[in-house]
């Protein structure tokens, strides 16, 4: 069986920083640490861990990163090698749980019904269920115990012992040597806390959108997003799409601005939800017109509520600071590295800079702490999210198809994904319909208004 192997090669690691930085992202592939290997399944840990046959895996910024050479070496310890990347994944059961138990009763968000609800006592998993992964490995899946306190209140993505227990340092499947990940035909063991059901309604392409959705839905309500609020995102890839849509839908603000860099993503960014959409240089502009905002200090005097960093550049980092309005708040969602920045505005000006990481539990407005998971499998069904899937590789193509999603945005693309089944033929980039041409992307046009419902 085939899979993706990244291995701990500092001479690779720097020719793929080298390749990528003269013929672009993704392609530092073809010079990195990663290559095409024949590997065995990863074994059991133990008896609440299942198997799961990867279908489709996507390809994220943070993959881009790592196999470009690019990624901080703040993540040094956190993972292990070799280990096979791909943590947004929807796949089957293939090897069920030795006596499962529900996710109540295993401490964690466990298996979930496709309702979205916890699977009740004495449910267990069968071969062929279509699941999706929560990649994060916390203290429950380490047979640590009694947990962190961030794993004892549900927030995962904070656990404090991603190096620690049974298993091998890191920070998710995909990280960690001793789980596989999703770019591997011979599959990934996770912990029966991490599996979520997939609803019959959603297509693969839907359900391999949970994760990053997941990622977008955190980030958008770390925002502390209120009704009166004007938010702008900076950057509509995936990641930024999906924000657009998780804010549209669970914290909706009075105004809600994109900045998007290609056509495309402007229109995407208009048909799921965006009030205004600018080119992603016009964005400064658009929140000083819509905020009545003036200039000062390369900076706007007052400025959107709230900004939302999907990019994680020094360059996004800078816009949004500039973009906010004192005492408002920037959300990192973005992957940053090392970046060189001047913070006297941050400081002047009492800015809140907030990082967005993974996953948890989420309170919605004061409502009941509902598992990220489910809130994005909700936003992921309401938006229809599998459509921003835009191409499929096969396993062997994967300089292709990493070239390919680094280059996604000038291409015409949004998410590029490897299909572990080889099902059909690769798609022609852009093969899945791109929204109309919509009239909000021009400066100061608002497509709110032709959104049915009640008005805001």
């Amino acid at each position: 069986m085939k899979a993706l192997l990244f291995e701990r090669a500092p001479a690779r690691f720097a020719a793929a920083r080298i390749t990528a930085a003269v013929r672009g992202s993704g392609t530092g592939a073809t010079h990195g640490p990663l290559r095409l290997a024949e590997v065995h399944p990863p074994e059991l840990p133990g008896d609440e861990w299942i198997r799961v046959r990867p279908t489709l895996a996507g390809i994220c910024g943070s993959d881009l990163a790592t196999v470009d050479g690019a990624s901080s070496r703040y993540f040094e310890e956190l993972v292990s090698f070799p280990f096979v990347p791909g943590h947004e994944v929807v796949g089957t059961v293939t090897e069920p749980p030795a006596g499962a138990r529900s996710a109540n009763e295993a401490g964690g968000s466990g298996a979930r019904s496709a309702n979205g609800a916890a699977v009740t006592a004495g449910s267990t998993l069968a071969a062929g269920d279509r699941v999706v992964i929560e990649p994060v490995i916390g203290c429950v899946p380490r047979g640590i115990d009694p947990p962190c306190s961030a794993c004892a209140t549900g927030h995962t993505g904070s656990c404090q012992h991603v190096a620690f227990g049974h298993l091998a340092p890191g920070l998710q499947i995909g990280y960690c040597c001793d789980t596989g990940g999703g770019w591997s035909t011979a599959g990934l063991v996770a912990h029966v806390t991490q599996i979520h059901l997939v609803p019959p309604a959603l297509s693969d392409e839907d359900a391999v959108m949970v994760e990053p959705t997941a990622c977008a839905v955190h980030g958008a309500l770390a925002g502390a997003i209120e009704p009166q609020h004007q938010v702008a995102v900076v950057g509509a890839g995936t990641l930024g799409l999906a924000v657009v849509a998780a804010v549209r839908q669970l914290s909706p603000p009075s105004r809600l601005l994109v900045g998007a860099k290609y056509p495309h993503q402007q229109a995407w960014a208009a048909e799921l939800g965006a009030d205004q959409v600018v080119a992603a240089d016009q964005l400064d502009r658009a929140v000083r017109r819509s905020t009545r905002s003036l200039r000062s200090a390369r900076h706007d005097t007052a400025g959107a509520d709230v900004v939302v960093d999907c990019v994680g550049t020094a360059q996004s980092l800078a816009r949004s600071l500039a973009l906010v309005r004192p005492r408002g708040r920037v959300v990192l969602l973005g992957m940053p590295g090392r970046v060189s920045l001047d913070l006297a505005g941050l400081w002047h000006r009492e800015i809140a800079l907030v990082g967005a990481y993974a996953y948890g539990v989420e309170a919605v407005r004061g409502a009941v702490a509902r598992r990220t998971f489910d809130l994005a499998f909700e936003v992921v069904a309401a938006a229809r999210l599998g459509r921003l899937v835009s191409a499929r590789y096969p396993l062997d193509r994967y300089s292709e198809a990493l070239a390919h999603a680094g280059s996604a945005g000038r291409r015409g693309a949004v998410k590029v994904v490897f299909d572990l089944c080889a099902r059909s033929p690769l798609p022609a980039p852009g093969s899945r319909p791109t929204p109309p041409p919509r009239t909000a992307v021009r400066p100061g046009h608002s497509p709110a208004s032709q959104r049915k419902g009640p008005s805001r």
